[in-house]
């Protein structure tokens, strides 16, 4: 197909019906006003002008060149957008999504035609988007998102409280804090910035007033009515990521309009992302986009609902550039025939079904609240530490069930389950369960884990205290996973009642007595499948390269301060500065994160983020500087933030946030 040449739109303005102006990025295929064009919608906070130029840049030329126009838009309140942000997928956001969707459609240089795509956010908008039906939108593409706002996402997790929300928290904090770009908003710049300085949330607040799944955690998940999605949808993921059970779960609700593609990566879209093999993301979606917005019969929509990677055998390492395994398609995806297996009295891990009352003896256990350290992060950007390690310190403050060594190879995929009968004294309990692959030489990768608050247990939305005295079921469902585990490697179950600093910990830490004789484990075996390739990108570094001013650098370490009984866990990351070739904007984040608790007191939980945030041109620099913290006594969650800008070196702004909201089954 030629080539079409194409023009950059640097900033076009959008007015909205209630009069805000929003800050768009167009990269328009010329002669798009004789030949109309159809046209991909992203819609974020996370400023096109500095946040997501770089992937922006990798992917919509690519559009424009095959005659789709690209359209990024920046949420209110960011980037040089009016107003101030409400919220994560409010009302208020995807409303205007909508109507932006329609001014799309009505420009003249539009074929009527629209498609919605995102990584993340965009990911989780665009599916939210296409549950309201505008009409001009024929078809999204989302890619590391969810479709359960309370349990596959960066808050809550079957009822515990992810450390991350924390750290989402400070991020948005310190992204809404920044200030525009006075090449595009001109004097305007300072009076838009010091609105945002005083009227942006802390959105930290917001979310700890909601610690069940009630009304605002489903508003926006689609999961509770997927029939609403009425268009086709392409949804990915990357197995190093926190939202790797989407695509499944989208193809389970979504059916036919669903195709699902899950590879080895973080949390980047897939032509640039780690571990490697990548897929051609720019080639597949421009086919998607010729198919649902053109009419195009090019073969897209007859791809195998599922496309996986199964890792095969892989090792935890500081880093991983390519992960070994292949590719495998399923026309249509069911549910998997589950391999089950119980514990006997000595701890293996035998295939069959628990037989109750086999044997008595249950297992009492109690993990060091440090428990988890190895853990990762919850949502990767980079294939190093901040995916997990080698399970082996994780694993010996853990219950350790483990099998033979295997005679044949067994390849998965789908969602574990571990189903047993629990007991403590306490009315709540954290459980983790971890399913690793032991090599011959014994170290320890992490295929797939799972949490539970037991007082989640049976219901997320109304959690009930534990009996105390009396056993009760659990069933705790792992999180998706497609690997080969190799002929000569066992299979190991770890459940451990503590996992920090990616899981807080409850007011109190009783243990948990587990009825081994319950205990059931299933294993989702990879059943009928085809061998398939996935073509990787022709462009093996398709991302731009700025001019570097000062190199990034990252860091994570964890510190056990014998003497004092107290383990830290410490993230440095700084993104280097780097300065726009094109516009000559300058910027540079640093992030400094630290954990904190002792062993054996779970209320001496502490966690700290703080962003600082630069901007330069010559003769203009602005800061940001925003720190957000949290802590806990037994009946609350003690939770304070704080930004202070800059301009010139000369503190310009100054405000804090401070609130003690009740700790509600967590």
């Amino acid at each position: 197909m030629t080539e079409r040449s194409f023009t950059v739109l640097e900033n076009e303005w959008i007015t909205l019906k209630d009069g805000t102006r929003l800050s768009a990025r167009i990269w328009m295929p010329d002669g798009a006003g004789q030949d109309p064009v159809p046209a991909v919608f992203e819609f974020l906070p996370y400023r096109k002008r500095d946040g997501t130029c770089l992937r922006d840049e990798s992917t919509y030329p690519v559009f424009a060149a095959a005659g789709i126009a690209g359209v990024r838009v920046d949420i209110r309140g960011s980037g040089e957008s009016d107003g101030v942000i409400d919220g994560e997928y409010t009302p208020l956001e995807l409303a205007n999504a909508c109507e932006l969707i329609a001014w799309i459609a009505a420009q003249s240089w539009s074929n009527g035609s629209v498609g919605m795509m995102g990584i993340s956010w965009g990911g989780f908008n665009c599916l939210q988007v296409a549950a309201l039906r505008p009409p001009a939108l024929k078809a999204v593409i989302s890619i590391a998102s969810t479709v359960d706002r309370y349990n596959d996402d960066i808050h809550y997790k079957n009822g515990t409280h992810l450390s991350a929300q924390l750290s989402w928290a400070a991020t948005m904090l310190a992204y809404q804090s920044r200030s525009p770009d006075p090449e595009l908003t001109g004097n305007r710049w300072k009076e838009m910035w010091l609105e945002r300085l005083e009227n942006e949330p802390f959105f930290l607040e917001e979310w700890l007033t909601h610690q069940r799944r009630d009304d605002f955690w489903k508003h926006g998940s689609i999961g509770e009515n997927f029939d609403d999605v009425a268009v086709p949808a392409m949804v990915i993921a990357g197995w190093a990521d926190g939202y790797r059970n989407t695509p499944i779960r989208a193809v389970e609700g979504l059916g036919d309009k669903a195709k699902a593609l899950i590879g080895p990566w973080v949390h980047k879209y897939p032509h640039f992302a780690w571990p490697k093999p990548r897929a051609d993301f720019t080639g597949e979606a421009i086919a998607w986009w010729n198919r649902w917005l053109r009419g195009e019969e090019n073969g897209i929509d007859t791809l195998p609902q599922v496309r996986a990677y199964i890792l095969d055998g892989i090792r935890p390492a500081p880093r991983r550039d390519v992960d070994p395994g292949f590719w495998i398609g399923k026309d249509r995806w069911q549910a998997p025939e589950m391999m089950n297996f119980y514990a006997d009295q000595f701890r293996m891990l035998i295939p069959g079904n628990p037989i109750p009352g086999a044997h008595d003896h249950d297992r009492y256990i109690r993990s060091p609240l440090d428990t988890g350290t190895a853990s990762g992060e919850y949502f990767t950007l980079k294939p190093d530490v901040e995916m997990a390690i080698d399970q082996r310190g994780d694993d010996a403050g853990s219950l350790v069930i483990e099998g033979e060594v295997l005679e044949a190879d067994l390849d998965v995929l789908g969602r574990p389950v571990l189903a047993m009968t629990v007991a403590c004294d306490a009315d709540r309990a954290n459980l983790c369960a971890r399913l690793v692959d032991v090599h011959p030489d014994g170290t320890a990768t992490r295929v797939s884990f799972g949490v539970l608050n037991l007082a989640h247990r049976d219901s997320y939305a109304e959690p009930q205290a534990m009996p105390r005295g009396e056993k009760a079921m659990v069933r705790i469902e792992l999180d998706a996973c497609g690997y080969r585990f190799r002929k000569g490697h066992r299979i190991r179950l770890s459940i451990s009642t503590s996992y920090w600093p990616m899981i807080l910990p409850p007011p109190t830490d009783p243990g948990v007595s587990i009825d081994m004789a319950s205990l059931g484990f299933a294993l989702p075996k990879l059943g009928t499948h085809d061998r398939i390739t996935v073509k990787e990108p022709d462009d093996p570094d398709p991302l731009p390269h700025y001019i570097e001013h000062a190199p990034a650098a990252t860091q994570r370490s964890v510190t056990r301060n014998l003497t004092e009984n107290r383990s830290e866990y410490r993230i440095h990351e700084d993104t280097g500065l780097f300065e726009h070739p094109g516009n000559g904007l300058a910027t540079r984040q640093l992030r400094e994160e630290l954990w904190s608790i002792s062993p054996d007191d779970p209320l001496s939980m502490t966690g700290v983020s703080t962003w600082t945030c630069d901007m330069r041109r010559p003769n203009w620099f602005v800061r940001t500087v925003s720190t957000a913290r949290i802590a806990c006594s037994a009946d609350e969650w003690l939770i304070s933030a704080e930004v202070k800008a800059y301009e010139d070196e000369a503190q310009i702004f100054e405000k804090t946030f401070e609130k003690r909201i009740p700790r509600d089954f967590m």
